[in-house]
């Protein structure tokens, strides 16, 4: 069998490689622990940033309740901090103004007001201006949390709706995959997004296969932090004859390998067949002793809700059957189905605006725990 390669998406500069004597081997604690240090000191100044442009919020919104400040004043106070501090960034009239908004925003919840810490500024911003709902700003906190998105992904998110396609449509699990891997549902999606790719409408296999591996860093991204790619068309060998997996990985918090098969139409009950196959192949033959059992995902152009509901109620193996979207949704369409769906799920005799709320923060609290934001 070939020797699998991880590979992920690193944040840390390349380090040339050097052949390294057995002595210096023997320093990579060292290194390990600077790094590490380098690591906490940039979350501790990151975290002492956004405290500060807390409680300047604070002051602003404060002296705007008591004293009637406007955005007259704010220009003033802008001006008198670059007057004071020479050469500060970060504390123009349009910023603060920002300050006062992020401070606003959050004064009153306690728990989301922790966790404002552990993001940058710019994903904040983001997070802030583009999510309407305090229960979608949770989630989108949460999940940059767990991700480590930069602001530019915290932005890509958004656009795609992850929050809007997080609580419309929970990933489709086969019942053998939520017994075997309970936790399946954290890790992945009903519907994933490959704006990114450039796809042309009639695009083949070919095209989505290339594509997904010259913007692998990206289509991790969209998978997940704890995917791990090992390889494409990776050779499986049964009996006399030889097959190809389209993408394999392995899935650090699973602990197993996921088989990916790609198909550009439609999804067929016998796509499922192969899968199966190709898992068993995997188990039997390259699966690791300390591995858990592998997992297989069908991505597909589109799908029948009701047809993948009936090929894995029977299904045998850890399998998903998920969608992929070769462009945006629409948002003002998820939003608009979002909010039909939380009106239906409002008690009778209720009023909508009543309940709307509480039904809302119950139901995106399932997704958030679905998708692992917790």
């Amino acid at each position: 069998m070939p020797k699998r390669t991880f590979i992920g998406k690193a944040k840390t500069p390349a380090i040339k490689a050097v052949a390294a004597t057995p002595v210096e081997s023997s320093f990579d604690e060292v290194v390990r622990l600077i790094e590490q240090s380098h690591q906490r000191a940039y979350q501790a100044v990151n975290a002492e940033l956004i405290d500060l442009y807390w409680r300047v919020g604070e002051c602003i919104s404060r002296r705007i309740e008591s004293e009637g400040w406007g955005k007259g004043t704010i220009v003033a106070l802008a001006a008198f901090i670059q007057r004071s501090q020479p050469g500060i960034r970060g504390f123009s009239p349009q910023n603060l103004w920002r300050m006062r908004q992020f401070y606003d925003t959050y004064r009153y919840d306690t728990k989301l007001s922790t966790l404002l810490r552990e993001l940058t500024w710019s994903a904040n911003l983001h997070i802030l201006n583009k999510a309407k709902l305090p229960e979608e700003r949770e989630f989108y906190l949460r999940m940059t949390i767990r991700n480590r998105w930069p602001g530019r992904e915290v932005a890509r998110q958004i656009n795609a709706s992850l929050f809007e396609r997080t609580v419309l449509h929970p990933a489709k699990l086969s019942t053998v995959l939520r017994e075997v891997h309970p936790q399946a549902a954290e890790f992945f999606k009903d519907i994933y997004i490959f704006e990114f790719l450039g796809l042309p409408q009639d695009h083949s296999e070919a095209d989505l296969h290339s594509g997904l591996l010259r913007n692998l860093g990206q289509f991790i991204t969209e998978l997940g932090r704890d995917f791990c790619f090992i390889g494409s068309e990776y050779p499986v060998q049964v009996g006399k004859r030889d097959f190809a997996l389209d993408l394999l990985f392995f899935h650090r918090g699973l602990n197993c390998l996921v088989a990916i098969e790609l198909k550009v139409e439609e999804f067929q009950p016998e796509h499922l067949g192969k899968l199966e196959f190709y898992l068993e192949a995997l188990d039997r033959d390259v699966r690791k002793s300390h591995e858990r059992p592998s997992i297989g995902m069908l991505l597909c152009a589109t799908k029948d809700t009701e047809v993948v509901e009936y090929a894995l109620s029977r299904s045998v193996s850890p399998a998903l059957i998920a969608e992929y979207q070769a462009l945006l949704p629409k948002k003002a369409l998820l939003r608009a189905k979002l909010h039909e769906f939380y009106q239906r799920l409002v008690p009778p005799g209720l009023e909508p605006h009543t309940a709307g709320r509480s039904t809302r923060k119950n139901k995106a609290a399932r997704g958030m725990k679905k998708a692992g934001a917790k």
